[in-house]
């Protein structure tokens, strides 16, 4: 139960102060400074939890663990619920935020879409950002399996180049779809804004899909250090 309490709590705060870095201070900050802040958000957590849980806060991170053995079915189970529900109740305040001040200059939002949402910009096709989800999704969780292998990962800096990977591929990754590499990050705000749903199955496919191959290569890529 430790572990599942501190993936929702861990998602609500990626969800809360991530995407919040778009909702509340998005035209200050651009582009560079949301990407940077879902990284920075990544780092503090996965210091703060990742001995108890170890900060999936990513139901793509949690598949992808599961497909390479590392985690078993029960707990795949218990921490996707976890960072679905946890999701949820960091959207939910951010939506308490939106409907405080009518005034305040929000950001993040795309037409009738807002909290950030997960929905394809101007220009980009579904096949764009599901090609784009599928290949960062892959990138991001490759450096998780990299940076926390016991044999040959960064240890104490394995949080830091995590966390990196998310900004950048945040920043690259914006600009088309607001960039999820995260079902439950997509699920949270999706909940409080509708009008995101049509484009949440580019968000829940891509990533799976990304997490999956990561898991597969970096077996592949054990198997060869094993026969050297």
């Amino acid at each position: 139960m430790k572990k599942y309490l501190a993936e929702g709590l861990g998602t609500m705060f990626l969800v809360l102060m991530a995407c919040g870095s778009a909702v509340l201070a998005g035209p200050s900050i651009g582009v560079l400074g949301i990407g940077l802040c879902f990284g920075l958000v990544l780092v503090c957590l996965c210091y703060c939890i990742g001995n108890i849980s170890g900060c999936h806060v990513n139901p793509a991170v949690s598949f992808a663990m599961w497909c390479a053995g590392k985690l078993p079915t029960k707990d795949f189970i218990g921490y996707v619920i976890s960072q679905l529900i946890g999701a949820a109740i960091g959207a939910g305040f951010l939506y308490w935020f939106m409907n405080m001040d009518g005034g305040f200059n929000f950001g993040g939002i795309t037409g009738d879409a807002s909290l950030a949402t997960n929905v394809l910009q101007p220009g980009a096709t579904a096949g764009m950002a599901l090609l784009m989800e599928i290949l960062f999704t892959f990138f991001f969780v490759l450096i998780i399996f990299g940076a926390t292998d016991s044999k040959f990962g960064f240890g104490n800096f394995a949080g830091l180049a995590i966390g990196l990977a998310l900004g950048l591929v945040n920043i690259v990754g914006i600009p088309v779809d607001n960039c999820s590499v995260n079902p439950a990050r997509s699920f949270g705000p999706a909940l409080w804004s509708p009008e995101a749903w049509p484009d949440f199955w580019i968000m829940v496919v891509g990533p799976l899909v990304g997490a999956a191959i990561a898991a597969i290569c970096w077996k592949g890529v054990l198997a060869a250090r094993t026969e050297k």
